[in-house]
This record gives C-alpha cells, sequence and structure tokens, in this order.
C-alpha cells in the first residue's frame, strides 16, 4: 500500500530550491499560517514550515519523493525503508571494521540471470552507507530505489566492489559442467572474492550468506583467496557490506530481466510460480523450445513442466 503522508526536515536553503522545482513543475501556491509556503497537484499538497518541517501528503507522495525531493533535494535514498534505519539518529550507525560482503540475486527466479556481488568497506566508507539506508535488498520493494542505492553505492565504494553477471545462456552451460548449484554459486562467490582482492588486498575477512558447506567456497578458492579469513551466516544480510552487495546483485538482475523482456517481447515473472509456467508454455509457442536456454534456468523442474 503506498504511504501517503512523509515528514522530514529541510533549511531554508532547501526550501528556496524546493519552491523553485515546484513552481517550474506548476504547483499551484497559496498562504499557510507559519509556513515558508503551501503548495499543491494532482490530489498532493506539500507545506513547508519555517520551522524546517516539510509535510508532504496525498496519493502522489511516494512517487514525490522517490523522484524529486529525495534526490533533488535531499541527497538520501531511504524512503520505503524507514523502519530498518532512522538518517535521524546517529547513534543507530554502529562500529565497522574492515571486510567484504558477498550476496546473489536471481538463484530462485527461473526466468533471469544468476547474479553475485560483493563489496568491501572500512570504517568510513560502511558508516556511509549506513546512512544512506543501505539495507537488505529483499526489504526493498521498489526497483528504482534499487537503481538508485546501486548507483550511489558504486559512488562510495568506488573501486572496492565486483560483480559477476550469469546471463541464462552461460548459467546452464556452466551448471551443466559442474552440475550443483551449490558448487555453482560458491564458485561464483570465490570470483568474487578473487577480484574484491584484487582492488583491495588488504581486506582480512570476507562474510557471506550461508548457503552450503564453507569447504565448497574455499576449494573454489585460488591461492590468494584461500588465505583470506571466509565467515558464513544466516541472514548475513544484516551486515552492511553483505547488504549493499545484495542491492547490487539485485541491480544486476534487474539489468539482466530487462534485456531478457527485450529478447522475449514480453515481461518475464519472478520466482517459479504458475504464472511463470504460463509465460514459459507461452513463449515455446511462440519462439520454439530452444527460448528457455536463452532466458531461463533450466535445471528447475519447471522447464520440464512447462
Amino acid at each position: 500500500m503506498a504511504n501517503n503522508n512523509y515528514v522530514c526536515t529541510i533549511n531554508a536553503e532547501q526550501a528556496a530550491e524546493l519552491r523553485v522545482i515546484l513552481e517550474n513543475s506548476g504547483w499551484e501556491f497559496s498562504a499557510l499560517p507559519y509556513a515558508r509556503f503551501k503548495a499543491a497537484k494532482d490530489h498532493t499538497t506539500i507545506a513547508a514550515y519555517e520551522s524546517g518541517k516539510l509535510v508532504v501528503q496525498g496519493r502522489g507522495t511516494e512517487e514525490f519523493v522517490l523522484y524529486t525531493l529525495e534526490p533533488e533535494i535531499l541527497h538520501t535514498f531511504t524512503y520505503g525503508y524507514e523502519d530498518v534505519v532512522d538518517p535521524a539518529k546517529p547513534e543507530t550507525v554502529i562500529e565497522i571494521t574492515p571486510h567484504g560482503g558477498i550476496d546473489e540475486s536471481g538463484k530462485g527466479d527461473f526466468f533471469g540471470p544468476l547474479v553475485i556481488a560483493g563489496v568491501c568497506v572500512d570504517e568510513n566508507t560502511g558508516k556511509e552507507l549506513q546512512k544512506l539506508g543501505v539495507c537488505d535488498s529483499k526489504l526493498i520493494h521498489s526497483s528504482a530505489k534499487i537503481t538508485k542505492l546501486a548507483e550511489a553505492i558504486r559512488s562510495i565504494a568506488a573501486g572496492h566492489y565486483s560483480s559477476v553477471v550469469l546471463m541464462p545462456e552461460t548459467y546452464n552451460r556452466l551448471y551443466e559442467r559442474i552440475g550443483n548449484l551449490n558448487r555453482l554459486l560458491a564458485w561464483g562467490h570465490a570470483r568474487i572474492i578473487e577480484n574484491l582482492l584484487e582492488s583491495t588486498p588488504d581486506c582480512p575477512r570476507m562474510l557471506s550468506d550461508k548457503f552450503g558447506s564453507e569447504h565448497l567456497i574455499r576449494n573454489a578458492l585460488m591461492e590468494r583467496g584461500r588465505k583470506i579469513i571466509l565467515d558464513q551466516e544466516t541472514k548475513a544480510e544484516r551486515d552492511i557490506a553483505v547488504a549493499a552487495a545484495s542491492i547490487l546483485a539485485r541491480d544486476g538482475f534487474l539489468r539482466g530481466m530487462k534485456k531478457l523482456e527485450e529478447l522475449c517481447k514480453c515481461e518475464l515473472p519472478r520466482g517459479a510460480g504458475p504464472q511463470v509456467k504460463i509465460i514459459g508454455s507461452q513463449l515455446i509457442l511462440t519462439h520454439g523450445r530452444e527460448i528457455l536456454r536463452s532466458c531461463a534456468k533450466l535445471h528447475f523442474k519447471t522447464a520440464n513442466e512447462i
């Protein structure tokens, strides 16, 4: 359900910048006691009070905050998961030691790529990511939000992140050779660790979500990677580096899905449920059986069912 009410604090300079944006966009202004201005458009109202309080109300609240207020005035990307991080409370930022985090996206989706990403953080970049509102990508339901956060993460962690995108044709070829999803994931995680150690050779530790025995990743690592401390935890996305990696991986997945939807000329559903089978059957009727090799993970039992 959309949130039709949003409150934040802005200073006088930000209020002036916002007024110019609203004037140029055709908002109608009116007087309001104790307010710098009040503006309305398309069943949405904005009140900027002299105290600094800004209130946005109405059915266009979410769109305005996501696409105007945050990127152009606040320069934050936290709308939609304020319950995860409160940017107004700096005491919620905890001590961060240098380490890397790894996560993946797409392993449970019949259509689309498997994307594995990693990010190395230190005390400074980790705190910047926390203040930005970085959290587990599964808590973020807006594709636009994922895209914006991914851009910000790549800027903050410049030179200290990496990703591997396995589009379905490559994924299927590797799976046929490896024969096991956990071993394939371990191979991908190992490649990310090696890539991160190229750019951040002094990174002392790597953390990933637990998906199998630790020895699977260790066996896939080369000499450099085998010297690092490697931890696997359940719910590792609570860690800031893993959370950042999860957003980069999700962003890569969404980009890959867009390419595949252009190829298939239709919207591809997520997961592996009934709608996936319907679309898969339609694709075979339209393009032939081989289309699945180009857009889907063939080891899923969904492929045989289709």
